[in-house]
C-alpha cells in the first residue's frame, strides 16, 4: 500500500515537473502568450533577408518592456553582430548559446559584457561543423571546450533574426557578476549564418554546414 502510495506521488511530481518545463518551454497550450511566441520566434526556419549590423552599444539601446504587439514587430528584423566567442554552452533546449564579446578577452582578463547568439537543433541540421565540438573547435572560446586555446576566439560574424528574451532583463545575477554581464534580453536567435574572419583574404568566410 505504502509502495503504491509513494509510486503515485512520484508519477504525478514528475507529470508536474514536466508541465512545469512545457510551461516555460512555451510550448504547452496553457502557456502564456508571451511564452507561445518566445517559442515560436526560436523555430523560425527561414533565414532573414537583409541584416543590420548592430554593435553592443546598439544592443543595449533596443528597447525594453514594451508590450508583446510592439516588440513583435522589432523581431521582424535580422542582425548580425561581430565579435568575439567568450563562452559557449548547451541550454535546456538544446540550444548552443554563445556569448559574445565586442573584443577579445586579453590573457587572464575577465569576462566582459556580451550579446547573446543561440544556435538551434533546426539550423544545425546534423551538422557535424555546426554541432557543439565542432563549433567549439572553430570559434575556441575563452570558457565551454575540454580545455583553454593558447590563440584565443577568431573574430566571428554571427547573423539571424533579432529576438527578445524579456525573461533576461533583470538585474545581475550572480552567474554574470562572476562571468560577465549579459547587456540585454535582445539576442540573436536563431543563428542563421556564422562567418570566420580571414586574415590572408580580408574578409569573412562561412562556417559551412
Amino acid at each position: 500500500m505504502i509502495l503504491r502510495l509513494f509510486a503515485g506521488l512520484a508519477l504525478l511530481l514528475g507529470l508536474t515537473a514536466f508541465a512545469l518545463f512545457l510551461t516555460l518551454l512555451g510550448e504547452a497550450p496553457w502557456s502564456p502568450a508571451p511564452m507561445r511566441h518566445l517559442r515560436a520566434m526560436k523555430d523560425r526556419a527561414t533565414a532573414p533577408e537583409s541584416l543590420a549590423t548592430l554593435t553592443l552599444a546598439d544592443f543595449e539601446s533596443l528597447p525594453h518592456r514594451l508590450p508583446l504587439a510592439e516588440y513583435a514587430r522589432l523581431e521582424g528584423q535580422g542582425a548580425s553582430f561581430d565579435g568575439y566567442v567568450q563562452r559557449m554552452l548547451t541550454s535546456t533546449d538544446a540550444d548552443i548559446h554563445l556569448e559574445l564579446a565586442a573584443t577579445p578577452r586579453r590573457p587572464g582578463g575577465p569576462d566582459t559584457s556580451y550579446v547573446t547568439a543561440e544556435v538551434t537543433p533546426q539550423w544545425r541540421g546534423g551538422s557535424d561543423r555546426w554541432a557543439y565540438e565542432g563549433l567549439v573547435a572553430q570559434l575556441r572560446p575563452n570558457h565551454g571546450g575540454a580545455s583553454s586555446w593558447d590563440s584565443g576566439p577568431p573574430r566571428v560574424r554571427v547573423s539571424g533574426w533579432l529576438l527578445y528574451d524579456f525573461q533576461y532583463d533583470a538585474t545581475p545575477t550572480p552567474y554574470s557578476l562572476l562571468h560577465g554581464t549579459r547587456v540585454t534580453g535582445w539576442e540573436i536567435h536563431p543563428v542563421t549564418r556564422i562567418e570566420l574572419w580571414s586574415d590572408p583574404l580580408g574578409r569573412f568566410v562561412d562556417v559551412t554546414r
